[in-house]
């Protein structure tokens, strides 16, 4: 028998025990946590007692007398413990790291000057069978943390900070828009068509309606269905689904803000955009950026990054073969039915996009990649569109919207023969949607803010997979 299956038999065996004389608590009073004892020291409060519950961390046990730690939501705390005072002793300092105790006691101070509390009761609330990872060593597999993420939060507080970060990020965007007098709301889960974005969907199949669905891509086309009937300022955080790729980017559930408001237009979600991050990056405490960024960002049309990083594209870049031609050069792949604005979106993405570390917009996407926003009034081959880059990631798209249902009509069409042609992300045709345009949409802006990367730049986090509390992993076959 190896030592960890030694262990586990031991705990078991001290479970089986234990259950003997009582069963699992399902309760227990707190009266304070633990990272309040050294305030309340401070306060001169050490005759009153305390009651504290949480896991035990570590033990060192030295005859007739031990010291625990014990860590909750809070922090830790050190407790000491006597055979004098604590009538179970006996039982307590076969506890184990890892155990889930309830304790009460008095606070004082050490020899050595740290405030602990000396223990006057102790009870064992729930029994940990499977043995912690060393505590020096920690939880080093990459892979393990993310399967067993609730073993990487009793390990690493330094990660549950990090999703503590992330609720903070989260409450102050939503606080944000609400001060704005934007709506929250909710919108479908389920669609009939995946549209909204040019993206791959999930599939399922709806038995009682007897009709195949589709996990959302976005809500833009509902969001946007709301301004029609008469919201002016409406936004929803939530869950959307890609069937695409994983990476260190990307993960197939993903959340995103998505907001939108009547009588705007690109350039106010760009200025909304720079107001919120501003707003977020001064209310959470994070130090990723080093400074919070300077406000307005730069902004730059795509055409002019891409000539800026492939030179010899200058004047090119709405030539269709010379821009094909630099894609073969520099092994971008291509489809056959891409136009210039394709192929210059994928040159875009692959020379351009990770330079872009400071705060940038990259505006005027070409009318090609950009089914639902408005054309330029000046340049007909691009729309009035955005998108915010910060660390090399895209955090941000937004764009003035196409309020005109003949043309998103023309469109949509456009994008049924680019799906007939096998492109499996164009989007599909949405007769409902251009019904809803045809009873009138006000001039309107729509930007979507991506949580998962936003909270990869304020944590300086390298990965989607280490903001996500559970991301998508193989299953596991072992």
């Amino acid at each position: 028998m190896d030592d960890s299956n030694h262990l586990f038999k031991d705990r078991l065996d001290k479970i089986k025990q234990w259950l003997i004389d009582s069963p699992y608590p399902n309760n227990f009073s707190r009266t304070t946590e633990a990272a309040e004892i050294p305030s309340l020291y401070q306060l001169g409060n050490v005759e009153k007692s305390y009651s504290l519950a949480g896991r035990l961390k570590a033990k060192r046990v030295m005859g007739k007398s031990s010291f625990f730690v014990l860590e909750d939501y809070s922090g830790t705390i050190q407790l000491y413990l006597s055979h004098a005072v604590l009538e179970n002793y006996d039982s307590c300092v076969h506890f184990d790291v890892g155990d889930i105790v309830g304790v009460q006691g008095t606070i004082f101070v050490t020899k050595t000057g740290e405030v602990s509390l000396k223990i006057t009761f102790c009870q064992l609330l729930s029994k940990c069978l499977i043995p912690l990872p060393e505590k020096y060593h920690g939880l080093k597999d990459e892979e393990l943390r993310v399967r067993k993420r609730y073993l990487d939060l009793i390990m690493s507080s330094e990660r549950r900070n990090l999703f503590k970060t992330r609720s903070s990020i989260v409450t102050e965007v939503r606080d944000y828009l609400h001060s704005l007098g934007f709506l929250e709301v909710e919108t479908p889960m389920m669609h009939p068509i995946a549209g909204g974005a040019s993206a791959k969907p999930f599939v399922t199949f709806h038995n009682e309606l007897e009709q195949e669905m589709f996990l959302r891509v976005a809500p833009e086309l509902y969001l946007k269905r709301l301004i029609v009937g008469g919201f002016e300022k409406v936004f929803e955080l939530n869950r959307n689904f890609r069937n695409e790729g994983v990476s260190t980017r990307h993960n197939p559930e993903f959340t995103m803000v998505e907001m939108y408001q009547a009588y705007a237009d690109f350039n106010v979600m760009m200025d909304l955009c720079e107001s919120l991050f501003a707003h977020v990056i001064k209310k959470c405490t994070t130090q990723s950026l080093g400074q919070t960024p300077l406000f307005p960002c730069r902004r730059v049309t795509m055409e002019e990054t891409v000539e800026t990083a492939c030179p010899t594209l200058i004047g090119k870049t709405r030539d269709t073969q010379a821009l094909l031609s630099y894609c073969l050069t520099q092994a971008i792949p291509v489809e056959s039915h891409w136009g210039s604005g394709k192929l210059l979106c994928e040159i875009f993405e692959k020379k351009v996009e990770h330079t872009l570390q400071a705060p940038t917009f990259v505006t005027h996407y070409p009318l090609e990649v950009s089914p639902l926003a408005r054309t330029n009034d000046d340049d007909q081959e691009v729309t009035d569109r955005f998108e915010f880059f910060i660390g090399g990631r895209e955090i941000a798209n937004g764009f003035s919207e196409l309020n005109n249902p003949i043309d998103q009509e023309n469109r949509f069409k456009l994008q049924q023969r680019l799906k007939e042609t096998g492109d499996s992300e164009a989007m599909p045709f949405d007769q409902d949607y251009i019904t809803a345009l045809q009873y009138a949409m006000p001039p309107t802006a729509g930007m979507g803010i991506g949580i998962d990367r936003l909270v990869m730049v304020l944590t300086n986090s390298p990965s989607i997979r280490d903001v996500i509390l559970f991301p998508l992993v193989r299953q596991d076959q072992s």
